[in-house]
């Protein structure tokens, strides 16, 4: 209806591919129009489906002297399922009007100076981990995916090519700007856009005081072999035997792929987390934010950590709608994941932001989504999490009886991981909708609040 507002979650796999319409939001020459948003465009499925994804889009979208116009874009963090699919050919019939980058993407950003170089770090000693085509499990596989080449393409579409077809300059947001910083200027009414993350002092707050430190020593286990990118035989030095050399080798390589993860884990933590206010309703989009058990002062620290206790004033107030991190990935919602009930900080947000009903949960209750599929891995989507969020929100679905055996029988890992609790309410999934109704995006709609 006209007077909602549209969140539609497109299935892209793992990944995320939101649109947000908000009903008459943008006010430009006299005209009043509704504002269009664009949230991450990843996945780790590959273009076409991110194609496939912005061809349903661009309908929806008004015309602009000829192109279709989108008010805003919103890129969470630079890990590919979130923007794998800012090809600028895909844009090429897209009016852009503003673009919205994380302030740990911005390579002069004074307060990430620790954070960039750890990511540079990262990427050199994951490419070339890749260029030497060693075996791999998989999870070591998707991690190197995590720095691939065409990651920097799509930087360099957002931070170049787009803003330049558009005449336009990315913002870098972090919880430290202003309203006029982000640059809204067609936006109107009873709309207000917050960033609860990531705060501007990266280094601090997301790296701590052993940031330095940890630099050093990535820098050690990044160095020789693993930096040459050469195979082993090519490198070794005459004074150590080729079995020493085998276990020096292995274990630089295990070192740089933990330090990796954890700048991994520093990439999703400085996710833009986004509340958006509009007629008396919160609604909170966090990308891939993680959280940890509590906040410390002076150490590194999740994002949900950060933002409880630096935005703790905006955050402390239940949402009516939460896009759920990480693909409903264990540690990108904050709760009590040994599920004995314990109150912790982690789950003391969630119980501010989705608190448990008192009674029957009411159909005009918080509603959510998660854009997810089902991996090899437990962690994404964990299902006790899932069940766990859908005690708190009105548009949950119980999955089983709605699937064939042979929908079943095709889920990756379904006995180990889905088996026992397809059969207990979850929310909305991309995943498990498109199996059942056949759509390829979950919409989600959230009227105004009484008297608003």
């Amino acid at each position: 209806m006209a007077d909602k507002l549209l969140i539609r979650a497109y299935n892209v796999g793992c990944g995320d591919c939101i649109y947000v319409r908000i009903p008459k939001a943008r006010k430009k020459d006299g005209e009043v129009d509704d504002f269009h948003m664009l949230i991450d465009c990843g996945s780790k499925a590959g273009e076409a489906v991110l194609k496939a994804a912005l061809n349903l889009l661009k309908p929806e979208l008004p015309l602009a002297n000829g192109k279709r116009r989108l008010d805003l874009v919103v890129l969470s963090h630079e890990h590919e399922d979130h923007m794998k699919g800012f090809n600028p050919l895909f844009f090429e019939d897209v009016a852009i009007e503003n673009i919205w980058l994380s302030a740990a993407m911005n390579r002069k950003h004074p307060q990430s100076k620790i954070a960039r170089a750890f990511h540079n770090l990262a990427e050199t000693a994951m490419r070339n981990v890749a260029k030497r085509r060693v075996a791999l499990s998989p999870a070591l596989q998707e991690m190197v995916s995590l720095y691939s080449i065409s990651n920097e393409s799509a930087v360099k579409t957002l931070t170049e090519t787009l803003p330049e077809q558009n005449g336009i300059a990315p913002v870098y947001v972090h919880s430290d700007s202003k309203a006029a910083e982000l640059n809204l200027k067609t936006l109107v009414g009873d709309v207000a856009f917050t960033i609860l993350g990531p705060d501007y002092n990266i280094d601090y707050y997301y790296m701590g005081d052993e940031g330095a430190i940890d630099l050093r020593a990535f820098s050690e286990a990044a160095a020789g072999v693993l930096a040459s990118g050469r195979a082993p035989a090519d490198v070794q030095p005459g004074n150590i035997s080729s079995l020493d050399f085998r276990r020096l080798q292995s274990r630089m390589m295990s070192n740089a792929f933990a330090y990796t993860a954890k700048d991994s884990t520093l990439i999703n933590n400085t996710s833009i987390m986004l509340l958006i206010g509009w007629r008396g309703r919160r609604l909170l989009l966090v990308g891939d934010a993680e959280w940890e058990g509590t906040f410390v002062d002076g150490q590194h620290n999740g994002a949900w950590n950060v933002a409880w206790k630096r935005q703790r004033a905006k955050l402390d107030q239940p949402v009516d709608f939460l896009k759920i991190g990480h693909h409903g990935s264990t540690n990108a919602t904050p709760w009590n994941d040994k599920e004995d009930r314990t109150v912790t900080e982690a789950s003391t947000i969630l119980d501010a932001i989705l608190p448990l009903p008192a009674g029957n949960m009411p159909k005009s209750g918080p509603k959510a989504v998660v854009s997810t599929a089902r991996t090899p891995y437990d962690v994404i989507p964990r299902s006790t999490l899932l069940v766990e969020i859908a005690k708190r929100v009105s548009n949950t679905k119980i999955y089983a009886p709605l699937l064939s055996p042979a929908q079943i029988q095709g889920l990756p890992n379904y006995v180990g991981f889905e088996e026992a609790l397809l059969g207990e309410p979850q929310p909305q999934r991309t995943d498990m909708e498109t199996l059942v109704t056949g759509k390829p995006y979950v919409d989600i709609e959230i009227e105004p609040a009484a008297g608003h």
